[in-house]
C-alpha cells in the first residue's frame, strides 16, 4: 500500500506540471526541492514523492524545450547530415520521415521531421544523408476538439519541421542496417501480396504496427465501433505473444531428457524476448513501450517468487513508465489502457460466485465499455454504444485468428513466400467477414453518441459513480450511482440567444475556415485545404471542432470559390454531417450546390445574412475575384466574410454598395495579401476588428507588411489564427471581443 501511494504521487506530480502554461523557474524549482527535503525530514513522504514528481517532470520538459529551433533561424537554409530514424511514410507528392542531425554549421535540434516532395530514390531507415534543408520551430493549429500537432512533437522530441531543399545536390552517404530496416523491408514485401487493400492495411498495423495506410473510411468505422484500439500493438497483442511463448517454452523444457532450470523461468524469459522482438518489429510506438514494461513488472515478480497484489504490480509499472518518460501522461492511450486493467481487476475482485469462461468474456467486455465512458468523453467526446457487442467477435477474432497468422505469414514472407500467401489470403477472408459485421453495427442508429466535454465536477462524480456501480453485490446504496453518473449525460452545450451569433475563425493554417452560430442554426464558409487522400482540414479541423461544440447538421455551407485552401474540407464534411444548403461561386465543384449571387439573403434567429458578392453579370478572369462576399448582421454587431477577393473585386463592391460594406469585424480578404484589403475597401468597411486566416509562418509571408500598416492606420485591432488560434467573438449584448484558443489553452509546449 506504500509503494501504491507512493506512487500515484509521483504520477501525480507528473500530471500536475502537465497544466501549467509555463514551467517553474530554475530558482521555483530549487524552492521546491528544499521543500521536498524537508517533507523528508519530517516524514511527510507521500508528499515529497508529489513534489519529486514536479521536479523531475519539469526538467525532462525543459530539456526538450531547450532542444527546440530557435525563431531567428526559421526559414533559413542550412546544410546538415545525419541519419533517417523513423520509417518513411510516403504519398503521390512527399515522404517524410524523422531525421537525426549529426553535423551542421550551426546548433540545431538533435531530432527533426522532414518532408521530401517527389524524391527520385526511395528512402529507407538507417539512411545518411547530406542536404539542404528550411526548418521551423514545432506549430501547429489550434482549435477546440482538434489535434494538437504541437504537443505530438513535444512528446516525440521533435525540435523542428521542415523540408529539403536543392534537392538535386542532396547526397546519400551510406545505409546503416538495423531491425528498423528489416521493418521497413518487411512492409515492402507486404505491399506486393495479392490480397485486399483494406486488408493489407489492417495487416501492416496489426503485425508491424505500421498504421499510416489506413483509411479514413477504416478509421471511422474502428471508432465507431470502439474496436480502435485493436489497431495498437499494446498490452493485449503482447499478452497473447508472449503467453503462447511461455506455453510453448515450459511443453517444451519439460520434455527434455535434462533440464537443470526451473522451467517456468526459461518459459518467462523466452516469453520475454519474443515479446521484446514483437515490441522491436512493430517499430517500439509508445503503447508498445507501456506493454513490455508492465510485462517485465509482472516477470520480475515471477522470477523472485514473490507475491504480490495485482494492484501494487500495476502502479509499479505505471511508476516506471512515468520515471522513465514523463511525457507518457499526455498520451490518453495511458489512461486508457492502465483504467481498463484496474477496472477488470476491480470488478473481479471479492466476488464468491465463479462464472463460465464465456460469461465473464461477455462480462468483462461490458464492464470495460461502461467504465471508460467518463475517460472516453473526456479525450474524445464520443462514445461507441455497440463497443461491447463489436468486440465480442473483433476481440477473439482479431486476437486469436487475425494476429497469429498475420505474424506468422510475415515472418515466412523470404523464406516460405506461398505459405506466406496462402496465410494472407486466410486473413483476408477473416478480415473481410469481420469488417461486415463491423461496418453494419455502425450503421445502426445510435451506434455511438457525443456528448459535450464532462467539467471536473462532472468527471469526479462520474468516476465515483462508476467505482459505486462496479462494486460487489451487498455494498450499500449502489443506486446512488445512478445520481453520480447523470451529470456526464445532462450537460448541455451553450448556445446563443435568439438575435445573437457566435462566430469562429478556425485556425485551419494557410486557408479559411469560419463557423457561425446563430440560436437554431449554424452556417459553415469554406473548409479549409485538403493535402492528401488521408489528411484534410475538413477532417482534421472543422469536423472536430462541430462535434467538440455538438452540432450534428450544418444548415448551410458556403465555398467562396474553387481554391483547395478553401473547398478542400468540404468532402470531408460532406461525408460525415448532414448539410441542408451548398452555396458556391463554383457550384460544379460540389452535389447538388447553387450559385452564391448578390441579392440572396435570409434570416436566421433575428440574425441576417446576405450575398453581397459576385453578379451574375460581372464574373472575373481572376478566380479570387468572383469568391462569395457574405454580410452577417445582428442587433449586438455584424461581419464580412470576403473569401479571397482582391482589389478589383473590392473596387466594383466599394462603387455598387458602399452603404452594405459597413461592418464591426471584417475576415482579412485573401488572408491579409498586398493585393487585397485596399484603402478605399478599408474606408467603406470601417472595422473595429479585423480577422487574419494565416499561418504564422507562411511562405507567403502573410499578413503583408503593408495591410498590417494600412490596418493599424485606421486603429483597427487585428489577430493573426496561426499566432493565436482559432479566433471566437461572441456579439451579444456585451463589448465585442476576441478570444484566442491558444491563449486560453496555452500549455508550455506551445508557442
Amino acid at each position: 500500500m506504500v509503494l501504491s501511494l507512493s506512487v500515484l504521487a509521483f504520477f501525480s506530480g507528473i500530471v500536475f506540471v502537465q497544466q501549467f502554461s509555463t514551467l517553474l523557474s530554475p530558482i521555483s524549482l530549487v524552492g521546491v526541492a528544499l521543500a521536498g527535503l524537508v517533507c523528508v525530514i519530517l516524514k511527510y513522504f507521500k508528499i515529497s514523492w508529489f513534489l519529486g514528481g514536479i521536479i523531475w517532470a519539469t526538467m525532462f520538459a525543459q530539456m526538450i524545450l531547450d532542444d527546440r529551433l530557435i525563431d531567428d533561424l526559421q526559414g533559413k537554409e542550412f546544410l546538415i547530415e545525419g541519419e533517417i530514424i523513423g520509417l518513411p511514410q510516403a504519398n503521390s507528392r512527399r515522404t517524410r520521415f524523422d531525421f537525426e542531425v549529426t553535423r551542421s554549421a550551426i546548433q540545431l535540434p538533435e531530432k527533426i521531421r522532414l518532408s521530401w516532395y517527389y524524391p527520385k530514390q526511395r528512402l529507407q531507415i538507417g539512411q545518411r544523408w547530406r542536404f539542404f534543408v528550411k526548418l521551423k520551430a514545432p506549430h501547429g493549429s489550434l482549435n477546440a476538439g482538434g489535434f494538437d500537432y504541437e504537443k505530438w512533437l513535444f512528446s516525440q522530441h521533435i525540435g523542428a519541421t521542415g523540408y529539403i531543399r536543392q534537392a538535386d545536390n542532396a547526397r546519400l552517404l551510406a545505409s546503416n542496417f538495423s531491425l528498423s530496416v528489416v521493418r521497413q523491408q518487411l512492409i515492402e514485401l507486404l505491399s506486393q501480396q495479392q490480397i485486399s487493400r483494406d486488408s493489407l492495411a489492417l495487416v501492416k498495423a496489426l503485425a508491424l504496427g505500421y498504421k499510416s495506410e489506413i483509411s479514413r473510411e477504416q478509421w471511422r468505422v474502428l471508432s465507431h465501433s470502439g474496436t480502435n484500439h485493436l489497431m495498437a500493438i499494446s498490452g493485449l497483442h503482447i499478452g497473447l505473444v508472449a503467453g503462447f511463448i511461455y506455453f510453448l517454452a515450459r511443453w517444451c523444457w519439460l520434455r527434455l531428457p535434462m533440464n537443470r532450470w526451473f522451467a517456468p523461468n526459461i518459459a518467462m524469459s523466452a516469453a520475454l524476448v519474443s515479446a521484446l522482438g514483437y515490441a522491436f518489429l512493430a517499430g517500439f510506438a509508445i503503447p508498445t513501450q507501456r506493454a513490455l514494461i508492465m510485462l517485465i513488472v509482472v516477470s520480475i515478480t515471477l522470477f523472485l517468487k514473490r507475491h504480490s497484489r495485482p494492484l501494487d504490480v500495476l502502479l509499479l509499472a505505471l511508476g516506471l513508465i512515468v520515471l522513465l518518460n514523463p511525457l507518457a501522461v499526455l498520451s490518453s492511450g495511458l489512461y486508457l489502457s492502465f483504467a481498463a486493467v484496474a477496472v477488470i481487476m476491480y470488478s473481479v475482485s471479492a466476488r464468491l460466485r465463479r462464472a463460465s469462461k464465456l460469461s465473464s468474456f461477455l462480462k468483462i467486455q461490458a464492464i470495460i465499455g461502461l467504465s471508460l465512458l467518463p475517460i472516453l468523453l473526456l479525450f474524445f467526446q464520443s462514445v461507441s454504444l455497440i463497443a461491447p457487442l463489436a468486440n465480442l467477435l473483433a476481440v477473439p477474432v482479431v486476437s486469436f485468428i487475425v494476429v497469429p497468422l498475420s505474424l506468422l505469414a510475415v515472418s515466412l514472407l523470404s523464406l516460405l513466400p506461398e505459405c506466406s500467401a496462402l496465410l494472407l489470403v486466410i486473413v483476408d477472408e477473416v478480415l473481410t467477414l469481420l469488417w461486415t459485421y463491423l461496418s453494419y453495427l455502425v450503421e445502426l442508429p445510435f451506434a455511438y453518441i457525443t456528448l459535450p466535454k464532462p467539467d471536473t465536477i462532472s468527471l469526479i462524480l462520474a468516476i465515483l459513480g462508476m467505482l459505486l456501480l462496479l462494486a460487489p453485490r451487498g455494498i450499500p446504496m449502489r443506486y446512488l450511482a445512478v445520481f453520480l453518473l447523470a451529470p456526464l449525460f445532462l450537460t448541455t452545450q451553450q448556445r446563443p440567444l435568439v438575435g445573437e451569433m457566435w462566430l469562429t475563425l478556425l485556425d485551419v493554417g494557410q486557408g479559411l475556415s469560419v463557423v457561425i452560430e446563430t440560436a437554431e442554426h449554424q452556417l459553415v464558409f469554406d473548409t479549409g485545404a485538403k493535402f492528401s487522400e488521408q489528411f484534410d482540414m475538413g477532417n482534421a479541423v472543422l469536423v472536430p471542432f462541430l462535434k467538440s461544440r455538438h452540432i450534428e447538421k450544418v444548415d448551410t455551407l458556403i465555398i467562396s470559390h474553387a481554391d483547395n485552401d478553401h473547398i478542400g474540407g468540404a468532402e470531408s464534411l460532406l461525408a460525415v454531417m448532414p448539410v441542408d444548403t451548398i452555396l458556391s461561386s463554383v457550384p460544379e465543384k460540389l452535389p447538388n450546390a447553387k450559385l452564391c449571387k448578390v441579392g440572396m439573403s435570409w434570416y436566421w434567429d433575428g440574425v441576417k445574412f446576405e450575398m453581397l458578392s459576385p453578379t451574375s453579370q460581372s464574373f472575373f478572369d481572376n478566380e479570387n475575384d468572383n469568391s462569395c462576399v457574405l454580410k452577417v448582421s445582428s442587433q449586438y454587431g455584424s461581419v464580412l466574410l470576403t473569401g479571397d477577393i482582391e482589389a478589383a473585386a473590392e473596387q466594383t463592391l466599394v462603387a455598387s454598395m458602399p452603404d452594405k460594406l459597413a461592418a464591426d469585424v471584417l475576415i482579412a480578404s485573401h488572408h491579409g495579401s498586398k493585393t487585397s484589403s485596399s484603402e478605399p475597401f478599408l474606408a467603406a468597411v470601417q472595422p473595429e476588428i479585423i480577422l487574419i486566416p494565416a499561418d504564422s509562418p507562411n511562405r507567403f509571408h502573410f499578413p503583408h507588411k503593408v495591410v498590417l500598416e494600412r490596418y493599424q492606420a485606421m486603429a483597427a485591432k487585428y489577430y493573426v489564427t496561426g499566432e493565436k488560434g482559432a479566433l471566437a467573438i461572441k456579439f451579444n449584448n456585451e463589448i465585442l471581443q476576441v478570444k484566442s484558443y491558444r491563449e486560453e489553452q496555452r500549455a508550455y509546449w506551445h508557442k
